[in-house]
Parts: structure tokens; C-alpha cells; sequence
């Protein structure tokens, strides 16, 4: 017997509890017989100022995140995905591998990961040289940027929107995001990517791929791909960019 709508894959999808865009766009993002199941990572929509801020925000969602994951694992699902970003980037290549080697170890399941998912975008895309947009302090730009560089990757520019609360990411509107882009391209990269799960830029990514005919890459895309790659699944979904039109 399988699930009667999750019946290719169920996937456990771990969000803060302040996102509001993960769930929207990777519902709109699969395809039949593949269902999300939304675990909320549990912390507060504290005030961001500062490095500092940024630095204590991170360290609340690694401290309530494995409570989350174990709520989740109770309707059996066939794979984990991380709709979150910063903490996939934090401490570089390295510690991105060991998040999800012991994630992996704790559910017995595969997980996609955003840091993970983007750099397989690139390596599909043949993209080498790239300029970032992130809703970010400084900290965690540096962040970003270390993960890429040790990745292989040429971070031309990275630009973070210091959004000043976890919940105000996804207030961040597209006229904003559409400049931020525009501030950020050039012919010195072949791709822009952004990082940040409550950014709503998939569509608008989309929109600005086709206009520019180069990689816009939003980073909820990236990982729904990966993990519909990474499960078997070659299912092309329109209206997210060209990534997901792609094996």
C-alpha cells in the first residue's frame, strides 16, 4: 500500500516557523503523486540588527531544528528537504556536509539541502562565475560566499538586504528584488543566484531568466529540483525557470 496522494514520493520539508514562502512555492512546485508535509521549525520573529542578531537567529534554528525533524519522520516520509538556507551555507563546504551527513544518519533518509541544490544547479548549467543576492547581514554573507568559493565557484558581487526580522524576508517586495538583480549582473557572471527560503523570487527568477537569457536562479527552485533529481523523479515543471524543465 502506498500513500493515496503522496504516492511517488512524501517528502518532509523543514521550514521556520517564520516562513511563509516555502510552502506556497513548493506546493506549486510538484508535480502529481508527490506531496509536501511542512514541519515548522520553532523559533521567534526576533528583531535584527546587527551581526550579532543574525549570528543568534542561526543558533535558534540549529537548537529547535531536530525537534522538527522528528515530528516530521511521524508520517513516514521518503525524504527530507531543508527549506531553509542559511544554516546549509554556515561554516562552508565542510560543515555543510556534516549537517547532512547527520541528518541523514538521524532519519535514515536522503536530504536536500540549499547550499547542496544550488551548487548541482551550476555544475547542470555549466555556471562557473556568480553574484549572489541574500536577505542577510554581513555575517551571513560571508557565510554564502565561503561555501561557493570553497565550492569551486567565483562570487563576482554579493549583496544582502538586511531584512530586519525573520518575517519581513517575505515582505521584501519584486520591484526590490528586480533592482537588487539588475545591481548585480553584469557580463562578468554567468549566473545570478538567490539565497534565503523567504525571498518569494522563484517566479520572478523566472520572469528575469527569460528576459536576460542567462541563469536567474532562486534558490527555492533549486532545491525542489534537487530533491525531485535526487528521488528519481525527471518531471519538468514550467513557470519556475529553466531549471526545472531539466533533467
Amino acid at each position: 500500500m502506498t500513500d493515496a496522494l503522496g504516492w511517488r514520493r512524501k517528502f518532509a520539508v523543514l521550514v521556520p516557523s517564520t516562513n511563509s514562502v516555502v510552502q506556497p512555492e513548493f506546493d506549486s512546485m510538484r508535480p502529481q503523486g508527490v506531496t509536501n508535509h511542512i514541519s515548522r521549525i520553532r523559533i521567534p520573529n526576533m528583531p535584527l540588527a546587527s551581526d550579532a542578531d543574525f549570528r543568534l537567529l542561526v543558533e535558534r534554528i540549529a537548537a529547535a531544528q531536530l525537534e522538527a525533524v522528528d515530528s516530521a519522520m511521524s508520517c513516514e516520509p521518503d525524504h527530507v528537504v531543508l527549506g531553509i538556507s542559511v544554516e546549509t551555507f554556515w561554516g562552508g563546504r565542510e560543515a555543510s556536509r556534516k549537517l547532512k551527513q547527520e541528518l541523514e544518519d538521524h532519519t535514515a533518509l536522503d536530504v536536500t539541502m540549499g547550499a547542496e541544490a544550488c551548487d548541482a544547479a551550476f555544475a547542470r548549467l555549466g555556471v562557473k562565475r556568480i553574484a549572489v543576492l541574500t536577505p542577510y547581514f554581513p555575517v551571513g554573507d560571508e557565510n554564502v560566499q565561503r561555501f561557493f568559493e570553497e565550492s569551486g565557484y567565483r562570487v563576482a558581487r554579493i549583496k544582502g538586504l538586511k531584512c530586519a526580522s525573520p518575517v519581513e524576508i517575505a515582505h521584501v517586495p519584486p520591484q526590490t528584488l528586480r533592482s537588487a538583480v539588475d545591481e548585480l549582473d553584469g557580463d562578468d557572471v554567468d549566473a545570478v543566484v538567490q539565497v534565503g527560503t523567504n525571498l518569494a523570487m522563484a517566479r520572478l527568477a523566472g520572469e528575469m531568466e527569460a528576459e536576460r537569457g542567462k541563469p536567474i536562479l532562486a534558490i527555492n527552485a533549486c532545491i525542489y529540483w534537487h530533491a525531485l533529481r535526487q528521488s528519481g523523479l525527471a518531471d519538468q515543471v514550467a513557470g519556475w525557470g529553466s531549471l526545472l524543465q531539466r533533467h
